[in-house]
């Protein structure tokens, strides 16, 4: 107890040098935590947005994830219903599970007749129901109530196009997508049409330049299947390549354009958890599932990393920036403090030489010195801490927004400091353990100072 007090006299004593001392490390716990708090959010926002959207698990045909984009009939799920069922029943797997819904993605060709329009788009067949339940999970309690999917209380026949594609095909007015204006017609010149075979195009009925579009698939035995399909709306996708060729659907309608009379088919099952920590223990037990209950057809579980590597590649970015402003704040405390210990030893040779002639041993020396440091890094991390959670506050009530990668909806900036008790008590011990370092040496050539040598600096 002696020791702790007159290490804190002595940090009284110059109060100049100690505040600036603190002020470096206040500033940089601020800055770590702040950082480290919006790469918390960052992390969490993008994985609410993809569990959402696609869920926390997709079962799907074992090879479909490989190669099952280009030919969707031969890897769909044989009686999804009852895998569903199973899935849904599981004494394991019920507690943890909000939603099972199924999917059906194919490809194909969109043309719009009357406009002379076409290109191959890429179509999911989904249930309504089940999309809408996705989008409110909300486990970090972001508080951004998710909105409908737009195909909500639409037709059978429905449908919900890119605005890329909108485009492309010709329906902005129809669809009142902005900035779109359809190209200038070509001057065709030649020959003009036998007055006979004009007669009967003009008797021919002409097709209406409406919202609708006509989408054609293979089907599971190989033959060309069209379905005409209503646009109920165009939207924004947040990428280019898939606003371009995005075509969503009712599943009943995919299921008819793929499969026709036969069994439908879906090629993949979404799976919604309460907890992303709960993903391990899922995919284990549908494992034992795949290998029992479910053995009849060849299934596999991927979470949603795995399906959007974009999401890994984000938060690793973010990651390593954080990891690096970390190791950069460290080295600057470091230094600091140890120039400001350097300096107290040169100012306190004196005092140095008189403890040890009153008989306070080299330990003793080294332990005040040490003890000097870690109240620094202590009264920092405090501190800094302190003034992170009011900033925190500040900037959450700010109204601030930024446009994560591939969203079409600003999110709210937020710095998640609150709860993530973790990460602070990690930032407070580090700068202690580096305060402590930091004063390890000037500490230690205090220790081994030679009583006249010290003294005579009287």
């Amino acid at each position: 107890m002696s020791t702790v007090k007159l290490a804190w006299r002595n940090l009284l004593r110059n109060r100049r040098r100690t505040l600036a001392t603190l002020g470096t490390m206040v500033a940089g716990v601020v800055a770590l935590l702040l950082f480290g708090g919006y790469n918390r959010t960052v992390q969490y926002g993008l994985q609410t947005s993809f569990v959402r959207g696609m869920g926390h698990l997709q079962i799907q045909q074992k090879d479909f994830f490989l190669y099952g984009s280009g030919n969707p009939a031969a890897y769909g799920i044989r009686d999804y219903q009852r895998v569903i069922r199973v899935v849904e029943n599981d004494p394991i797997l019920k507690p943890m599970l909000t939603v099972a819904t199924p999917t059906l993605s194919l490809g194909g060709i969109a043309g719009h007749y009357a406009a002379g329009a076409s290109r191959t788009v890429f179509a999911q067949g989904s249930e309504v129901d089940g999309q809408n339940r996705m989008r409110q999970w909300d486990d970090y309690h972001f508080g951004i109530p998710g909105k409908p999917t737009a195909l909500t209380d639409s037709a059978p026949d429905a449908a919900v196009i890119g605005k890329g594609l909108a485009r492309v095909l010709q329906l902005c007015g129809a669809l009142k997508v902005e900035h779109c204006s359809p190209p200038p017609k070509q001057d065709k010149s030649g020959e003009s049409m036998p007055a006979d075979l004009a007669a009967l195009s003009a008797s021919t009925p002409q097709p209406k330049a409406d919202g609708s579009i006509e989408l054609l698939a293979a089907t599971a035995s190989g033959a060309p299947n069209v379905a005409r399909l209503q646009v109920v709306k165009a939207q924004s996708m947040g990428v280019k390549e898939l606003d371009d060729m995005f075509v969503s659907l009712h599943l009943a309608q995919a299921q008819r354009l793929v499969y026709g009379s036969d069994e439908p088919r879906v090629t993949a099952i979404a799976l919604q958890l309460r907890h992303t920590a709960q993903i391990p223990a899922a995919r284990a037990r549908l494992a034992q599932l795949f290998a029992t209950s479910l053995k009849d057809q060849p299934l596999a579980a991927y979470d949603f990393s795995e399906l959007q590597p974009q999401y890994g590649q984000i938060t690793g970015m973010f990651g390593t920036i954080f990891g690096f402003l970390s190791i950069l704040i460290g080295c600057v405390s470091l230094f600091t403090i140890a120039n400001t210990m350097n300096m107290v030893v040169m100012e306190r040779t004196v005092e140095i030489g008189t403890l040890r002639a009153m008989g306070l041993r080299r330990g003793g020396i080294q332990r005040l010195f040490l003890c000097e440091g870690v109240m620094l890094g202590g009264l920092g991390s405090v501190c800094g801490i302190a003034l992170s959670l009011l900033l925190a506050a500040l900037i959450n009530h700010a109204g601030l927004t930024w446009l994560p990668p591939g969203q079409v909806d600003p999110s709210p900036i937020y710095v998640r400091l609150w709860g993530e008790n973790g990460m602070m008590l990690a930032t407070a011990l580090g700068l202690m353990l580096m305060a402590t370092l930091s004063a390890w040496w000037p500490a230690r050539r205090a220790a081994r100072a030679v009583i006249v040598d010290a003294l005579r600096h009287a």
